[in-house]
This record gives C-alpha cells, sequence and structure tokens, in this order.
C-alpha cells in the first residue's frame, strides 16, 4: 500500500518537533449495501474508501491528523502540521522498522466484493420471501445486505511495520406486522467476519422466519406491568445491557480519565460470583473479531470479570501509558478519519453452572426477555434504559403470555451484583458500536441469566 522508505520519512517528520512516538494507519476499503424492501431492489451502493492517518505522542499528548493524499509530499506536509502542534522543529529523525507478518485467524473463502450482485440479491430474496410468507399479517419486509472488504497498513517508530485484511458480511432482516391500527417490528441482523461463505452457515430463511415471528407476537401482545421485579434475559442479543451499561466502564477511554464507576477496582468485586465476563477478538470468524487490532497488536483473550472479580480493563496504547498498565489487543477506530482508542469486540458474560430450565422454574412471578432491542446509557454513571424487543410473563416458573413495551431501566454496577443464576447457552448477537473512534462492529453475548430485582418499565 505505501513503500516502507517512504514511510520511514514520514514517520521521520512527524517526529521533528520532539514526540517521542509516530503511527501511520493506511486503508484501503471497499464497501457494498445493497436494499430490497416488499421485494423489489430499493438501492444498490457500491463505493471505496482510501486514506492515512498519522498519529504523534509526545507523553500523555496525543495529535491526530489524516490525508487522502498518498503522494511523499502530500503526506510529508500532513506530517509536518501534526507535528507542529507537539512542539518547535528539532530536526528529522532516523526509523528503523521492521515488517512483520501476522498469522491469519479468521480464514475467508469468497470475497464479497468478486460476488456479483444477483448472488447476493436471490440470499435477499429468498430472506425476503420466508419473513413475507410467515404470516398475512406480515405487510412489510425490509432486507439490507451490506459487505466490507478492508485493508490496513500499520507502522510506527517503535518498528512495527505490518499488514492485515478484514472480510466482514452481514444482512438486517425487519419484519412489519400491522392490524392496520399499529405496527410492530421484528428483527434479526446476523454478520460475520467472513466472505460470502457465510451464506453457507446462516439459516437466513429461519432467522426471516424468527422476525416476522416476533413481529406478529408483540402485535397481539398485551402491554407489561410496571415494577420492580425477577427477569431473565435470553442469551445472544441479551448480552447488550452488559456490553453498553458495562462494558464501555471497562474500556481504558473512560478508566484513563476517571470517567467509570470501575476506577481503582482492579481486584475488587464488582459483580456476582456467579459472573465471569470476557472480551475475546480471537474468537474464529465472529463479527467483531479482528487478527491485530488497529495499533497492530495482536487481538487477545482479556478476562475482563472472573467469578465477579475484576481481572482487567481494555486498554490501547496512549491509556496504558496513562494507566501504566499493559496494551490488551483493544484499540479499534472506524476508519482512518478518527483515532484509534479502548473499544469492545466480542464481549460477552461466560457459560455458567445453571440449567436453563431451573432458571426459569426458580421464577414464581417476573418478566422473560426473549429479546432485547436499543436503548441509552450514561457511559459515567451506567445508568441504563433498554427496551425489551419481544417479551413475556413468567408465572409460576412458566413463560406465559406475550407482553409488549418492557422496558429494563437499572445501574450497570448494580445489575451486575444482581445476576444470580447464569445459564449454559451461550450465543453471540451482532451490532454497531459508537464511541468517540467511531462506529465499529462488535459481538454482544451471554447464555440466559436471571437477575434477581431490576426496574421494569411499562404501560
Amino acid at each position: 500500500m505505501l513503500e516502507k522508505n517512504i514511510i520511514k520519512q514520514v514517520l521521520g517528520k512527524a517526529l521533528s518537533t520532539g514526540g517521542d512516538f509516530a503511527e501511520i494507519f493506511v486503508e484501503d476499503s471497499i464497501n457494498n449495501n445493497i436494499s430490497l424492501v416488499n421485494g423489489k431492489i430499493d438501492g444498490a451502493v457500491a463505493g471505496r474508501d482510501f486514506g492515512i492517518g498519522i498519529r504523534i505522542f509526545k507523553g500523555l499528548k496525543s495529535v491526530y491528523a489524516y490525508t487522502n493524499d498518498k503522494s511523499l509530499e502530500g503526506m510529508l506536509e500532513t506530517a509536518y502540521k501534526a507535528s507542529c502542534a507537539i512542539g518547535e522543529l528539532k530536526e528529522e529523525v532516523a526509523i528503523n522498522i521492521m515488517e512483520r507478518i501476522n498469522t491469519n485467524i479468521h480464514p475467508i473463502l469468497y470475497v464479497p466484493s468478486t460476488i456479483q450482485n444477483a448472488n447476493k440479491i436471490e440470499v435477499m430474496k429468498r430472506t425476503y420471501r420466508s419473513a413475507k410468507d410467515y404470516s398475512k399479517e406480515i405487510t412489510q419486509v425490509i432486507v439490507n445486505y451490506l459487505d466490507k472488504d478492508q485493508k490496513v497498513l500499520i507502522a510506527n517508530s517503535d518498528g512495527l511495520f505490518t499488514q492485515d485484511r478484514r472480510i466482514r458480511t452481514r444482512i438486517h432482516i425487519n419484519s412489519i406486522a400491522s392490524n392496520g391500527i399499529e405496527n410492530q417490528v421484528g428483527f434479526e441482523a446476523p454478520g460475520r467476519f467472513m466472505g460470502f461463505e457465510m451464506f453457507d452457515s446462516v439459516d437466513v430463511e429461519h432467522l426471516a422466519k424468527e422476525a416476522s415471528k416476533s413481529a406478529v407476537t408483540m402485535l397481539h401482545a398485551k402491554n407489561c406491568p410496571a415494577g420492580k421485579m425477577m427477569v431473565a434475559i435470553e442469551n445472544g442479543f441479551g448480552g447488550v445491557i452488559f456490553h453498553e451499561a458495562c462494558g464501555h466502564a471497562l474500556e481504558a477511554t473512560s478508566v484513563a480519565k476517571g470517567n467509570s464507576v470501575f476506577c481503582d477496582k482492579m481486584g475488587k468485586q464488582i459483580a456476582s460470583a456467579k459472573v465471569t465476563a470476557i472480551d475475546d477478538g480471537t474468537m474464529k470468524n465472529l463479527w467483531g473479531s479482528l487478527n491485530i487490532d488497529d495499533e497492530g497488536t495482536k487481538t487477545r483473550r482479556n478476562v475482563l470479570i472472573e467469578d465477579g472479580i475484576l481481572k482487567s480493563y481494555m486498554i490501547d496504547k496512549l491509556n496504558a501509558r496513562r494507566m501504566n498498565m499493559e496494551e490488551t489487543g483493544s484499540s479499534r477506530r472506524e476508519s482512518y478519519r478518527y483515532a484509534p482508542t479502548s473499544r469492545m469486540t466480542n464481549t460477552y458474560i461466560d457459560n455458567g453452572n445453571d440449567d436453563n430450565d431451573d432458571i426459569l422454574a426458580s421464577i414464581d412471578e417476573g418478566l422473560y426477555a426473549k429479546k432485547m432491542g436499543g436503548g441509552s446509557v450514561n457511559p459515567i454513571t451506567g445508568e441504563f434504559n433498554f427496551a425489551v424487543a419481544e417479551g413475556y410473563l413468567i408465572k409460576n416458573g412458566k413463560i406465559q403470555e406475550p407482553v409488549r413495551g418492557a422496558s429494563l431501566i437499572g445501574k450497570g454496577s448494580e445489575i451486575l451484583m444482581n445476576i444470580d443464576m447464569v445459564g449454559k447457552n451461550l450465543a453471540q448477537g451482532q451490532g454497531m458500536c459508537g464511541s468517540s473512534s467511531g462506529s465499529i462492529p462488535t459481538n454482544v453475548g451471554q447464555p440466559l441469566i436471571r437477575v434477581s430485582n431490576i426496574t421494569v418499565g411499562g404501560r
């Protein structure tokens, strides 16, 4: 993507005013998006994005600049302008770099950008038909397909020179059920760090039916009662609560600045002894996985919480300096337009020892949150409010009638302590996570869990 001698010159220029670390991030991405509404193609967009980001450290000070100009003159000018924010011109620094070849732990079979749109549309139409044919009450189905092929080059003044390729594929399914007066929406959105072969292992027709089933079920559901109650939260995307209310508070982005409820809690109990939580970017072909993070550090399995005890934060290079701790392969960014910082990859509550049937049977009266939706979180306090996309009342240990309009309201640090049963059916869900370094693909996950006491909002 760039020759080594050019990179050396750019890094040298970046350090010419007294910086102690410089980094260059080069990205070349191909993106494809296709939208299908009610069986007809609504739009198809393809694009290519190229750019170069240059970052400089001096102690705990950081400067970031980016450009689309890959000429030597253009990159040297960008590096010089960024370096001027660090100090006055001294002299260019000689840089030595050594190439490191990464092991690809996420094999790709079929590069999506080489697959004809007709093949992608055929998958989308099968998905549409499966969702639409589920019920006459399904009045609209929207299917969105996307893939991304991102090539990156990362080099820095510590001598690193490495490259990586990230290919991801995803399909969104939205089924809308209507009785003529009101609508309810069901959704599924599987995605993988894979090529077009994803559709050999992901049953999109089954997921389309599940989306429609959820929409129709909620259309006929009664309003959920409100109040404090015991709640069972199902696996997969149920892990979004941990991700949002607790995961962000374990990122060094928050911890290093003192903006986390988990500051200075290393080695202390912050959750129920039932809870072990992990962030693992090495999980084969998962949506949030990477070979290396966006600073070139190899990803790894980071045990964040073990049996309720805080074991680790997620730490990037700059915040490692601030915290005097080791980097954890957790630095990510949306694109070259963003400076990287600590972010999640595949973050989940691990399997426990409770039988799933026992969890439900243990609830005399409460709520079963089968599917979680979106919500909001105060990143400093961990206070959250999440919608339950598909919920059911539980009475005498049995799942009863469906209810809608439910929301789960609480505080991340409190819900961690109130998880008193953890099942064995760990599953992952896919999402896009937004933060200071942009929107990135992440997995959330958990097995079925029981929360002994949480506020349920209703109507």
